[in-house]
């Protein structure tokens, strides 16, 4: 064999270096794969959705093939065989290792740590078993050149129980920027180190055999001095986050991303004398080409991070990275390698293995240019619908793989009794590639057009360019002035611009706020469009021949003082017109109501006291929900929630709908419920357009990472101890507050008292008002910045719906009523007409009665609890006879707007 053939490993069948390789050990490969995209399509409704989908695929689909596919490659190029014994042991690592996946996914959904420790001990026990199995087998081998493949599976071995052991870690629970830093160590481990160092070695051999052309001759001198500087980067870079020393993270991925270059160059330079010709070549490529850019970025943040970004820095980073590790190479190169590989393992020959990899083929190079074009447009500040869609895409293309598998192996098996005819026709990759590059095209422009804030800027700015701006009834002096401008600290730097009458006027605008989305609205109709960080846009202002107002048309945005102002010299400048005049020329902020309200009247014109809700309609649950049962190891109960905000039109009273800012789609967001020394850890995630946050009152600890605002489309983890009880306020913290409040962004945090006895019933009520804008609108912010004039005063979101349907309860059981005053600026006086309470408690002490018995009548007793924005309590009652009781607040006025409701007593 010349010395720069291909060795037996992938070009012949598998059966020829090893007997016993059974083509069903890819089948949990499949289940696991199935699983992801039952995931993707259903993950607003899971539990910690991005944690599942990521390990689903990492611990699931790929681990599987790892062990499966190195033993073989091992096998191959070792030239040896596996004996019974061998093909047992390797059966019993797989179950071990499909099993303990399995109880970690189990066991972190459930919270149920002594799960997930048994599970990541399966895991890491199957990953060494694999490890030590193939070491002992370079052991034995004969001399070969192609064993540095070998030594990269196993030091990817040695890898994944490291990683293991930091995940079990973060399932038990850890503080805010030590999870970070965990977790930092833990990815880089498992997915740069398992993962990572097992495709590399793959692809020494695996690649020239994909192109079908010789391997370059420096190829495997590369590899031998690549996987030293690999390994050492990966652990210094590993160690660097576990010890909290960023610039040894940083220098090590430096290193690790130099190992993969010396690696790629002969890689790069066989591509270059035969470019793919397969779809498993080119997802292959592709993959790699990821790899690279994903590596580059996050070393690139890692650096930041170091330079002075600390870890808050270095987790958006990870954050940001993550999910295009699992879609942009992991993914595709599991697929491109099982393209390939699959079919020659059931074929009979090559007349079957080719009729298999035709059948892989099929519209292989639209999959890859449709997967791979969606994907960098959801890496790309597009609006949210439009993320939606491409990622549509996306999966579409990557799953066509799942059938295609299946019509592979059966047509590779009957072709070794039937071989398929050698004039079949090629593929047409040119126009295949052209139809996927236009499907994207289309999913982007069809997800533009349906979303209202993705074009309404882009229209007005046209707009603008078309008219001048300003009416141009002066003469044009012929001057064009470019002025660049600031978006950032709810401010314009510069706040304005004055030129002489008849100059074209051109603002290049910037959006530097590190989360916050802004834009710049002329009322001469010129328009920015929505900026995300960093982004820029040029804004043409046309001729001017008057002043004119400029502001940021964000809620609440212009009332913080995001105003601008183009003036004339020589001429009174424009007048801010404040809350008067909030957006078009009419004085209306339509971008702020989504652009499909009607400014010219309020939703308060509709609101008809005491009207029944349409037919249909469910009350919001207000039963406090149910204490998840206590550990039986003592440890501390791990709460794992993703929060996702969703911008989205809400009905708050009979015929009056608001566009909401919420959490998982409700006002008030979803409650948690726990006891004192429970760990809460909070997956944020922004699907909005604009910035948003969570600050968690029922946490202790420094605001600055945990309670950053976070772009469109990012996402963040806040991890935090309940170490007092009481009924806490969660809410959305970026400014101006009152605004995202009273949008709907506020929720509850029960937190027992240790020794708080058990009631009949246990109901929760958040009490909030709306400001209420156009039918469809968004809130009127400057009533509520101005604390005055609120619409509704509601009770868990919606006006009266208890009085419509009313709460349960029995005579003579013992009803406890939790309170929160979610605000943003009204009192609560909670008040039952008909009954009084006999135990009171608020922020965090009995007022009446105690934890060891409600108190005696003879003393006393309470009618109203009283709180304050912010604050919470309980009180609890029996109600003495069958009958309906009504609640509200006893601020009368308040009652009156919508908070109220009914107890409906019935006999036992």
């Amino acid at each position: 064999m010349p010395r720069t053939q291909l060795p037996l490993v992938a070009t012949s069948r598998p059966e020829t270096r090893t007997k016993r390789f059974r083509p069903w050990r890819d089948l949990p490969v499949v289940v696991w794969l199935l699983l992801v995209v039952v995931a993707t399509l259903v993950h607003p409704w899971l539990p910690a959705p991005r944690w599942l989908m990521l390990h689903l695929l990492f611990l699931g689909a790929i681990s599987q093939a790892i062990l499966v596919w190195s033993e073989h490659f091992a096998l191959a190029l070792l030239h040896a065989r596996a004996t019974e014994s061998d093909v047992r042991r390797q059966n019993a690592r797989l179950i071990t290792l499909n099993a303990g996946t399995a109880l970690v996914v189990v066991g972190v959904l459930t919270a149920w740590w002594p799960v997930t420790v048994a599970g990541a001990a399966g895991v890491a026990t199957a990953a060494a078993w694999h490890g030590i199995a193939l070491y002992r087998r370079l052991r034995r081998a004969l001399g070969t050149r192609f064993a540095t493949t070998v030594h990269y599976y196993v030091a990817a071995a040695a890898m994944l129980p490291l990683g293991a052991v930091l995940g079990t870690l973060l399932a038990h629970g850890l503080g805010s920027t030590t999870a970070v830093q965990v977790r930092l160590s833990h990815a880089l481990l498992n997915v740069l180190g398992w993962m990572g160092l097992t495709i590399l070695g793959t692809l020494v051999t695996l690649w020239p055999t994909l192109l079908r052309t010789r391997m370059d001759d420096a190829s495997l001198p590369a590899a031998r001095r690549a996987l030293p500087v690999l390994v050492v980067g990966l652990l210094a870079a590993a160690a660097g986050a576990v010890v909290d020393v960023l610039w040894l993270t940083a220098g090590g991925l430096a290193a690790y991303l130099a190992g993969t270059v010396v690696l790629f160059v002969p890689l790069v330079r066989t591509v270059r004398k035969r470019p793919p010709r397969t779809f498993a070549a080119a997802s292959v490529g592709l993959g790699m080409v990821w790899f690279v850019v994903l590596l580059a970025v996050l070393l690139v943040g890692t650096t930041r991070a170091a330079a002075g970004g600390g870890w808050a820095v270095a987790a958006a980073t990870l954050d940001g990275v993550a999910p295009y590790l699992a879609a942009g190479v992991a993914a595709p190169v599991l697929l491109g390698a099982l393209s390939h590989l699959v079919p020659v393992s059931v074929s009979r020959g090559p007349a079957a293995a080719k009729a298999g990899h035709a059948v892989m083929d099929r519209g292989g190079w639209f999959r890859v240019v449709a997967a791979h074009g969606a994907l960098v447009v959801t890496a790309l500040p597009v609006a949210s619908l439009v993320r939606v869609l491409t990622s549509t895409l996306y999966l579409g293309a990557m799953a066509a793989f799942l059938p295609l598998m299946v019509l592979a192996m059966r047509t590779a098996r009957r072709a070794a009794t039937s071989p398929p005819p050698d004039d079949a026709p090629a593929p047409r990759r040119t126009l295949q590639a052209v139809t996927g590059l236009v499907a994207v095209v289309a999913v982007v422009a069809l997800g533009a057009g349906l979303d209202q804030t993705a074009v309404g800027g882009a229209l007005a700015s046209a707009a603008g360019r078309t008219s001048g701006g300003a009416s141009t009834a002066v003469a044009p002096t012929g001057e064009t002035r470019t002025v660049e401008v600031e978006a950032r600290d709810m401010r314009f730097f510069p706040a304005g611009v004055t030129v002489p009458a008849g100059t074209h006027l051109v603002l290049e605008v910037t959006n530097t706020d590190p989360a916050e989305v802004h834009d710049l609205v002329l009322d001469g109709g010129a328009s920015s469009g929505r900026l995300a960080p960093g982004e820029s846009a040029t804004v043409d202002v046309g001729v001017v021949d008057g002043p004119q107002d400029g502001w940021c048309s964000i809620v609440g945005h212009r009332a913080m003082g995001m105003t601008f102002a183009v003036g004339v010299e020589g001429e009174p400048a424009a007048g801010d017109t404040s809350a008067e005049t909030s957006g078009d020329a009419a004085g209306h902020d339509m971008s702020a109501h989504g652009g499909t309200a009607d400014p010219s009247r309020s939703a308060a014109d509709d609101v008809v006291r005491g009207a029944e809700p349409p037919a249909g309609f469910e009350a919001h649950d207000a039963v406090l929900p149910d204490l998840p049962a206590a550990p039986a190891d003592g440890e501390p109960t791990v709460h794992r929630r993703t929060l996702e905000v969703v911008e989205q039109e809400v009905e708050v009273a009979p015929g009056v709908t608001q566009t909401l800012w919420t959490f998982d789609g409700a006002a008030p967001g979803p409650t948690l419920h726990g006891r004192v020394g429970d760990v809460f850890e909070i997956t944020l995630v922004n699907h909005g357009s604009m910035g948003h946050s969570v600050d968690f009152h029922a946490s202790s600890l420094a605001p600055d990472e945990p309670m950053r605002t976070i772009a469109p489309g990012e996402s963040l983890v806040y991890r935090f101890t309940a170490e007092r009880a009481g009924v806490w306020m969660y809410h959305c913290s970026t400014m101006p507050m009152t605004a995202h409040i009273a949008n709907g962004m506020a929720g509850a945090v029960v937190i027992e008292p240790d020794d708080l006895p058990e009631v009949d019933r246990s109901y929760l009520m958040v009490q909030s008002e709306l400001y209420l804008g156009p039918q469809g609108g968004t809130v009127d912010v400057d009533e509520a910045l101005a604390a005055q004039g609120e619409d509704l005063v509601v009770f868990n979101g919606y006006a009266d719906q208890y009085a419509a349907q009313p709460l349960a309860a029995t005579v003579g059981e013992r009803v406890r009523v939790w309170v929160l005053d979610a605000g943003p600026n009204r009192a609560s006086s909670f008040h039952v007409i008909g009954s009084q309470f006999d135990r009171t408690w608020a922020e965090g002490a009995y007022l009446l009665g105690s934890a060891d018995a409600p108190a005696d009548g003879a003393l006393g007793g309470s009618q109203a609890l009283s709180l304050a924005p912010a604050q919470g309590g309980f009180v609890e009652t029996v109600f003495p006879e069958a009958g309906h009781y009504p609640f509200v607040t006893h601020v009368m006025a308040d009652a009156e707007r919508g908070a109220r409701g009914v107890f409906e007593a019935t006999a036992p």
